[in-house]
This record gives structure tokens, sequence and C-alpha cells, in this order.
């Protein structure tokens, strides 16, 4: 079963680069949107051991032999990243706007290549797993916020009926067997995917490398170390303070958070709704899949997403994310209740007063379904959050 992805007008967009990157995690549908799109390109993919031996071997006839009069797919190129130097000279010669569609998994890696060759000559996108609007527009979205918490946004999920429990702990092995073991130098792959399961009792709370390396029995610098490569391979992201205006006032110590909540449920083992819905870690989890979905919103509109939170140095005054919009930022608190209470504005009325603001520009989103204009600011059923950044960017206009 195809699902309709929203990325698709901007990668379009981005085809009159002479080559274009689709990076993202394994398994968040960049093979099957590539080749939906590009369907006369022919499509090669760098896992397959003869295709990479020819490639590594002799490149020069690895691309006379696939030249073609549509394009080529690259797929999971940082196998062999020195393929792109290749990329560049065909790309300079022939001028073929998309004929290269390059895609990959490890940014750790394949950042470097690119700056080293296709600068100024590649047009990038992030794929990550579905977005809330994504599964409505198809018709996949759970009713309950607890079940897609648990389920996560992984494409396999929905199109191929497979079970969490299923899905993800295969996904976290091979992920640690195969990428990690090409990333980084790891005497024992338990103790990183103990770091992995550290991490996500941290979901959604301010970074602390010493307390995970602690817990975890690793020095600072390797638990350092590791937390970029998890970024890198769009497992996490470190969500981070807003501190310009504010001098000293601020915090300035990133968040913590998963792009995938059914990942993070499997490593903490809630296995089911049920026990989603009991967990200590719910809200939490809830934050991460609402500011999770906020970076999809804009990389699926082939933006940058400019997010951050706000928290004082006393920890009193806490905004979950603020949306810099350049002229104005935008407030937005994220409650996991389903009952709307009184107090869920108080940090956009502290913030009011602090920025200087009106407070019904901001936001509350919430784990209910009603959407409500106050005095106090917005608050909007998580279902809607799916569609909040083209309502913002539609009211900026």
């Amino acid at each position: 079963m195809f699902l309709e992805r929203k990325i698709k007008k901007a990668l379009l967009r981005y085809a009159k680069f002479p080559v274009v990157g689709i990076f993202g995690p394994r398994q968040s549908g960049k093979t099957t949107l590539v080749k939906s799109i590009f369907k006369n390109h022919k499509y090669l993919n760098f896992e397959d051991p003869e295709t990479r031996e020819l490639a590594v071997s002799d490149p020069k006839r690895f691309f006379d032999i696939y030249e073609n009069d549509y394009g080529i797919i690259l797929d999971e190129f940082q196998y062999i990243p020195h393929i792109l130097s290749y990329v560049q000279l065909i790309a300079d010669e022939k001028d073929r706007p998309g004929y290269f569609v390059v895609t990959g998994s490890q940014n750790f890696l394949m950042n470097e290549a690119i700056t080293q060759s296709l600068a100024g000559r590649i047009g990038i996108l992030t794929l990550l797993p579905f977005s809330i609007s994504e599964l409505a527009f198809n018709n996949q979205l759970p009713q309950s916020v607890d079940e897609l918490l648990c389920k996560g946004s992984y494409p396999r999920i929905f199109t191929s009926q497979f079970e969490p429990e299923e899905l993800y702990p295969s996904y976290i092995h091979s992920y640690v067997e195969r990428d990690i073991r090409q990333l980084v130098n790891v005497e024992n792959l338990r103790t990183f995917q103990k770091f992995m399961q550290l991490c996500a009792g941290r979901i959604g709370q301010l970074l602390n490398i010493s307390d995970i390396a602690t817990n975890c029995g690793i020095n600072n610098r390797t638990a350092d170390k590791w937390l970029s490569i998890l970024q890198a391979s769009y497992i996490i992201f470190l969500l981070q303070p807003f501190h310009e205006n504010f001098n000293k006032r601020v915090t300035k110590t990133p968040k913590i958070y998963f792009y995938d909540t059914g990942l993070a449920c499997s490593l903490l083992e809630l296995k089911n709704p049920e026990t989603v819905a009991l967990s200590p870690f719910r809200g939490h989890l809830f934050e991460s899949l609402i500011i999770a979905d906020f970076y999809k919103q804009y990389y699926n509109r082939g933006t940058k997403a400019p997010l951050y939170f706000w928290r004082d140095k006393n920890g009193l005054i806490e905004v979950d994310c603020l949306i810099n919009q350049g002229n104005t930022l935008v407030p937005i608190e994220v409650k996991s209740g389903q009952t709307i209470v009184t107090n869920y504005f108080d940090s956009l009325t502290k913030w009011k007063s602090i920025a200087q603001t009106s407070p019904e520009d901001g936001y509350v989103i919430y784990g209910g379904n009603e959407t409500q204009k106050r005095s106090q600011g917005t608050i909007m059923g998580w279902q809607l959050s799916g569609d909040l950044i083209e309502h913002l960017e539609k009211n900026d206009e």
C-alpha cells in the first residue's frame, strides 16, 4: 500500500538542481518516494554488494553502464560517499536538472561528502516518518493519541500492518548492528543500546550528558560522541533554547527528543496503548510527538525548522516551543491531558509579560480534540496541530 507524502511538491521543486538529496532515517520511505516520483530513473542500491563493488572498483565504467536519458537514483550512497566526486564531474559536464537523485540515512557521513563534492549543486530535503497530517490525509491517523504514541509513524506500521512490538525491536537491533558498527568502534553493542534506552528515559528533559554517561558506565566524551551519532542517524534531536535578547536570564542547555515515539516507547518497554496511557513518560512522549511533528511540517515544505524552547535559569517559567517567524515569536505549550483546564495557559501568560507580546498569538496543543480561541491564546486538539505551520505561514502573509 502506497501512502501519499506531503514532501512531494518540494521534491519536484528541488529537481531543478543537478543533484537532489533525500535524507532521513532508515525505513522512513525515501526509496518508495523517489521511485514513485522519478519513475524513469535507473534505480541503484549501494546496499547491494555487486553494485557497490562495481562503483568502488571502476566508478567511470559504473556511470557509463548506467547512463540513460532520464536519470539515476543512488540509494544509500553513504556506503561509498566518494562516489559523489564522480557525480560532481558528470553533473558539471552535462548540466541536467534532476538527473541524479541520492538518498542516505547517515547524516554523519553524508555532510562531509556533500560539502567536499556537491556544494551549490545539490538540493537537500529531509524525509522523516509520517507526519500527523500525512496520516490524516491517508485515513491512517489513529483516533487515540496513546495508540499513535505507541505505534509511532514509521511507514511499515501502516503500509504492511506491522505491530510495534514486531517492528521496533528489530529496527533497533539492525540499526545498532549495521549502522553503529560502520560509524564508530563500539566494543559492546549492548552498552550502546543501553545508552539509547537512557536517552529515551530522559525524553523531553534538559540534556544532562554527565548523568547519562554515569548511568551507562562510559565517559562524557564517549557519551557526547554517541549522542551525535543518534542525531546524525535521525533517531533523536536536540531542541535548542532561545536566548537572543534575554541575556543571562535563560538556560542554554538543549532538551532531548525522539523523532519517533514508537521507537522511544519500544526502548522504554511500553508495548501497547494501555501501558502508554498509564506511564509516567506519557506527557514527555506527547510533547516529543508534537514538536517532532513541527519539524516534519517544515521539512515537508522544504524549509528549515526555526524551533526553540524558552526556560528561565531557575526553571520557574518555561515555554515548550517557540517558532521564530523572523518578526515574531509564536509560543506554544504542549499538554497531554484530554480536558481543557485554565492553567494550561499559565506559561503563555508569563511569556507575554516577559516578551511583551499578545497572548492571542500563543497556542496550547493538548491531548483532546477541540479547538477554541480564547483571550489567553488558542487551544488546539492534537489531530489539527498537524497543519499548524501552514496556518501560521498563511497568517503571516
